[in-house]
């Protein structure tokens, strides 16, 4: 899922209870150098933090031991290898693959419970682990890299990820309960606090219960975002000691006051002892994490936004994920086919399957191939009840749509009716992940923005499908499009189709 941090541009700067500046001003003062005191708030929030990440920690550590054990003992009763070279082989492992893990991070409270940003650290450290041996092993001729490399590499990583998920699913659920969720206060002009309430409100964002709000502008006492009210405390100058009063261990900077440039350094000094993260939040709407660095020239700090390129090594990355996940699914999808047909046949007379001309990258036309789900003669009605429109936009869509067949309900609700366009990833005119193809009478109708929907293939899935379907509104789906469009990864792909897998077992928004 693209998390919410890269939708809103909350950008975390060093821990605020701990800042060097902080320490030399007090020397300054000072020859005694007293540590500020920690509030319960920030205490509680570091206990489950150390307890959560030693949860990870130990489950990582089983998780490896039980990969050597599967490759132990694959090269002991098939490969008849030694037992002490099996041992030294696996403790091998066990010392380069573990301390890897915490050296990239992947244990960091910062990707706790959301982004795909976790499970890229988990394979890239699990990548150079691996490519560390193979490297040591090309030195050193060593004998049993090649059993750690095709069984205990993808057994392993694999089952890190899967661990990595469920222990998500554990916090994601802890956090809906009450717990594990920071505090926060979100300070700056009403306009923009505004924006970063409802920006976490509509992701889901479960990690930052916002309890507070500070405003630069204005004397309201109370802040009403989506039918909720939060109260409004204190002014620019009282920022910290507002945290302090709601037990807030974070606090989210929306905007900084005019002609103050020390106030968020200010900020940081003051929250010594009483918050452990500072954010500073940035109105890249929709520039999102693979495309957004921070680095330091001469003392100054730069947002690096890299511009998008729709061309280059990584496109082809997603080509040949594209054509390995078609090759895999139109396998089980060929035995299901002739059932589906029949069924298909049995209650409505026409052809099995349904094409139809689409708009594909760069503008390009092709056909796409679902099964039929509707009446042969839809077309011929589709203008009697164009009045009746519920869908969003340009697009057309009723909820009982009277051309939809019975089975064709049922194929809809469960996404069935789209399993035939997986032939069309594997010739190249769609993506297995990407914005949804779209007709062409709605693509003479785009504008200059919308029209960037085109810049990269159409998917079967993609955000638009994961976040709510045809209940979304026009122009809800046009951002999450554009969103994918210009930040995409193989990553998010690989968790937008396991997203997917989720929807189409709990269908929503699909009629």
């Amino acid at each position: 899922m693209t998390s919410v941090e890269d939708a809103v541009g909350l950008t975390r700067i060093a821990p605020a209870f701990a800042p060097v500046a902080a320490s030399r001003t007090a020397k300054v003062a000072s020859r005694t150098v007293v540590a500020p005191r920690v509030t319960p708030t920030l205490e509680r929030r570091q206990l489950w933090e150390r307890r959560y990440r030693m949860r990870l920690r130990t489950t990582d550590a089983a998780i490896i031991v039980l990969a050597v054990a599967v490759t132990a003992g694959a090269q002991l009763l098939v490969l008849g290898t030694p037992i002490d070279a099996v041992v030294r082989d696996g403790a091998v492992l066990v010392a380069v693959w573990f301390p890897i893990l915490s050296a990239l991070s992947t244990r960091a409270a910062a990707v706790f419970g959301s982004g795909a940003a976790e499970y890229t650290r988990v394979a890239h450290a699990s990548g150079l682990a691996f490519g560390f041996l193979a490297i040591v092993g090309v030195l050193w001729e060593w004998e049993g890299l090649r059993p750690l490399l095709l069984i205990a590499l993808p057994v392993g990583m694999l089952g890190l990820l899967l661990a990595r998920w469920m222990w998500r699913k554990w916090l994601l659920q802890r956090r809906r309960d009450g717990q594990y969720s920071s505090r926060t206060v979100v300070a700056g002009d009403a306009e923009d606090v505004r924006y970063v309430i409802d920006s976490l409100r509509r992701g889901g964002e479960t990690a930052y219960h916002v309890v507070g709000a500070t405003l630069f502008d204005g004397n309201a006492v109370e802040l009403e975002v989506g039918g909720d009210r939060y109260p409004v405390l204190g002014n620019v100058n009282t920022v910290a000691a507002v945290a302090m009063q709601l037990g807030a261990d974070t606090i989210i900077v929306a905007s900084r006051p005019d002609g103050d440039p020390d106030f968020v350094k200010q900020l940081g000094w003051q929250l010594e002892g009483t918050a452990s993260e500072l954010i500073l939040s940035s109105r890249l709407t929709d520039v999102a994490g693979p495309r957004v660095s921070l680095r330091q020239v001469e003392g100054l700090p730069l947002i690096q936004v890299k511009i998008p390129t729709y061309e280059g090594g990584v496109h082809l990355l997603k080509r040949a994920l594209d054509i390995a996940v078609a090759v895999v699914a139109l396998v089980p999808i060929a035995l299901l086919a002739p059932a589906l047909a029949l069924i298909i046949k049995a209650d409505s007379p026409g052809p099995v399957f349904f094409r139809q001309e689409r708009v594909g990258r760069d503008g390009r036309t092709f056909r796409i191939v679902k099964f039929r789900s509707m009446r042969t003669d839809a077309e011929q009605h589709l203008a009697a009840l164009k009045q009746q429109n519920e869908g969003a936009g340009l697009l057309f869509k009723m909820k009982d749509d009277p051309r939809v067949t019975r089975v064709g309900r049922v194929l809809r609700k469960l996404s069935l009716d789209e399993l035939p366009q997986f032939w069309n990833v594997l010739v190249g005119d769609m993506s297995v992940v990407g914005p949804r193809p779209p007709l062409p009478s709605e693509v003479t109708a785009y504008d200059g923005t919308v029209y960037r929907r085109l810049y990269i293939k159409p998917g079967i899935t993609g955000l638009w499908q994961v976040s709510g379907r045809s209940d979304l509104t026009w122009d809800e789906s046009v951002r999450l499009d554009l969103r994918y469009v210009e930040n995409w990864s193989v990553m998010n792909d690989l968790q937008i189709m396991w997203r997917t897998a989720k929807v189409m077992a709990q269908p929503s928004g699909a009629y």
